[in-house]
């Protein structure tokens, strides 16, 4: 696992030196504390930092190939690499190290730029093709692994943290204002787009070739939309089907030269992960839970049930809010505005198993691909529930409005809200959006200021222009299919993944998930809806089927709770202060963002329980912590 980063100034034609490379790559030691590597040639320069898991006494990066025609910096985690290396050898290449690295490279010189199609894994790949002048990166199928990109007419520079582009000269910092009123809406700003113009992130299962000054990019992989389901077939016989994947996806998941982990949340999906590593290992799995003292949203003991049955050496973790001191560093590592509060929890778990493992596995995935989310039939049964008239809808909404949510998003009234608003659209990507939403369209037309509304323009229409592509691509499907392709497309890599990727390297711990195995997914994505939701609480039918004997019972027959935490309580205690100062500044409302009254009227709403907008108060928080770090003194003009 490492971080990647270079420039190739194509058409200044100046040489890259050290000293430039050297300050991209200070800026992301964390992710490879281990080594350092470099290669400039005149106009081309490639830098890496490496956390040294497998090969450790030759994996040092760039790597080339024999005759020294192309170069490697590679950030990720390839599981398939030794049975493509004796295909290689076979074939007459020949190596100096054994590392995964050295296949990749191998691989583009037979297959060019479709060599990740090969690839079982998470990847971030960059290859400088000296003979042809390309500049060739890639980036793995569900997106666990980033690449930021920056073209100016003078170079290309790519990174694997947005924040070490800034330091390429001439490189414009322009905010893209679509981006913060996406941000607004989903919590984070989805690929290609970044916070500033002139940076792009690279899409998941994706390669981008630059060459004679020409930039492409081209997918290489989605889910099998458009193939038949795997109806007919005896349910026995697809429970064995799920085992023997997964616990593929596991067992090459262990390799490791490094201590090794895992992350146990008490739910369904780290828990068979749990088992099947139980299963798989020689000695005890190590497991790490994280949880509050709010016991409302603690899962500690779930985690420990799991950790009693397989006898782990089990290790727990309690998240306060004084501990939202690290909110500034977070902001900072993330380097764009993120607002999914799990961060917080996410970095600190992180954290305490890196003082015990170099390497964690995680259940990350299971909901998206086997249908986990309660959402999933609340929006199946308010799509049916759409067609009761209008007006009792709205008084149906109505009189929800004098009960307070207190606590979000377990509050009963807050989930009834949620359904509701479902209900009331008859767009099914609207719908969606009303139950993903941290502010709705209305809300946001109240929240923003004029100034804002102007320099959106058609912009503000971007979110349900995003989301509504996202649907058209899954046409054909099932609604509650529809649900989960847009998720697996949207946010499992641009918020979920984001996330683990920022809070485990920030602490130099390299995750893997194998409910992520491509293989995994696609075999999931081809089960029948029946196989995945039964009835109201019916989620994850079949994987909860297929490991019913390997899991506790109470876990077994648990709801799911979600990674939520106590941000009602937190604003309205110990960071109301905190929120106060910064958001309701001078400064901050000088950015000409929003409305003072209308960001006023949320904070007082919260104050006195009438409504509990604790997610909606961390987006503006995180938004302003940014600005703060890298645009403090950003207007709008």
């Amino acid at each position: 696992m490492c971080g990647i980063c270079g420039i190739y100034n194509y058409g200044s034609g100046l040489p890259v030196i050290r000293r430039d490379l050297k300050a991209m790559n200070d800026l992301i030691i964390h992710r490879g504390p281990d080594d350092e590597g470099y290669y400039e040639h005149e106009n081309l320069g490639l830098a890496m930092r490496r956390l040294s898991i497998i090969d450790l006494s030759t994996g040092h990066q760039p790597i080339s190939n024999e005759d020294g025609s192309l170069h490697i910096v590679f950030n990720g985690e390839i599981y398939n690499f030794q049975e493509l290396r004796k295909g290689l050898l076979a074939r007459g290449h020949i190596f100096k190290t054994k590392s995964d690295t050295e296949v990749i490279l191998h691989l583009y010189e037979e297959k060019g730029a479709d060599f990740p199609k090969e690839l079982r894994g998470m990847f971030a790949v960059a290859i400088w093709d000296s003979r042809r002048k390309r500049l060739v990166l890639a980036r793995d199928r569900m997106g666990k692994k980033p690449v930021y990109y920056a073209v100016t007419s003078s170079c290309i520079a790519f990174a694997s943290e947005l924040r070490a582009l800034l330091t390429v000269p001439g490189l414009p910092r322009d905010i893209d204002l679509k981006a913060v009123d996406t941000y607004l809406t989903l919590q984070y700003i989805p690929s290609p787009m970044s916070i500033f113009k002139g940076i792009r992130k690279l899409e998941p299962a994706s390669t981008l070739v630059f060459e004679g000054g020409n930039l492409k990019t081209e997918k290489y992989w989605n889910l099998p939309l458009g193939q038949p389901k795997l109806d007919g077939i005896p349910v026995e016989e697809l429970k064995e089907r799920l085992r023997a994947e997964l616990a593929e996806a596991v067992k090459i998941r262990l390799i490791s030269e490094v201590p090794l982990g895992a992350f146990l949340s008490g739910g369904i999906d780290s828990s068979v992960i749990v088992a099947l590593m139980a299963k798989a290992s020689a000695g005890p799995v190590k497991t790490f839970s994280i949880g509050f003292k709010e016991a409302e949203f603690s899962e500690l003991g779930y985690a420990k049930q799991v950790a009693e049955m397989y006898g782990t050496k089990h290790t727990e973790f309690i998240v306060e809010a004084n501990m939202a001191s690290v909110l500034e560093k977070l902001a900072w590592h993330y380097s764009e505005p993120y607002a999914d509060s799990s961060a917080l929890p996410s970095y600190f778990v992180s954290r305490e198993t890196r003082k015990s493992v170099t390497v964690a596995l995680n259940g990350d995935g299971g909901d998206e691909n086997f249908g986990g989310y309660i959402r999933y039939q609340a929006m199946k049964a308010a799509w049916y529930f759409s067609v009761m008239p209008a007006w009792a809808k709205k008084a149906a909404l109505a009189a929800m409005e004098p009960f307070p949510e207190r606590t979000a998003p377990f509050n009963t009234v807050w989930r009834l809200r949620k359904f509701l608003q479902a209900a009331s659209q008859r767009d099914l990507p609207l719908t969606y959006l009303s139950t993903v939403s941290y502010f709705k369209t209305e809300e946001k037309e109240q929240l923003r200021s004029e100034a804002f509304k102007n320099a959106l323009g058609r912009d503000a229409d971007f979110p349900e222009e995003y989301i509504s592509g996202l649907f058209r691509e899954a046409e054909g499907l099932s609604l509650t299919e529809k649900l989960m392709y847009t998720d697996l497309r949207s946010y499992l890599p641009e918020c979920l993944m984001t996330k683990m990727d920022i809070a485990s390297m920030a602490n130099s711990l390299e995750t893997r998930s194998p409910l992520l195995d491509h293989k995994v997914a696609e075999f999931a994505f081809m089960l029948p809806e029946k196989m995945k939701l039964r009835g109201f609480r019916g989620t994850k039918w079949l994987l909860k089927e297929a490991f019913k004997d390997m899991l506790p019972p109470g876990i077994y027959n648990r709801g799911k709770m979600g990674f939520g935490i106590p941000l009602g309580p937190w604003f309205r205690g110990e960071l109301k202060d905190y929120w106060a100062g910064a958001c309701l500044s001078h400064k901050a409302l000088g950015r000409g963002y929003f409305k003072p009254a209308t960001l006023h009227r949320l904070w007082d709403e919260h104050q006195s329980g009438a409504r509990d907008h604790g997610y909606r108060l961390w987006a503006l928080l995180m938004l302003e912590l940014w600005h703060k770090q890298f645009a403090d003194d950003f207007k709008i003009s």
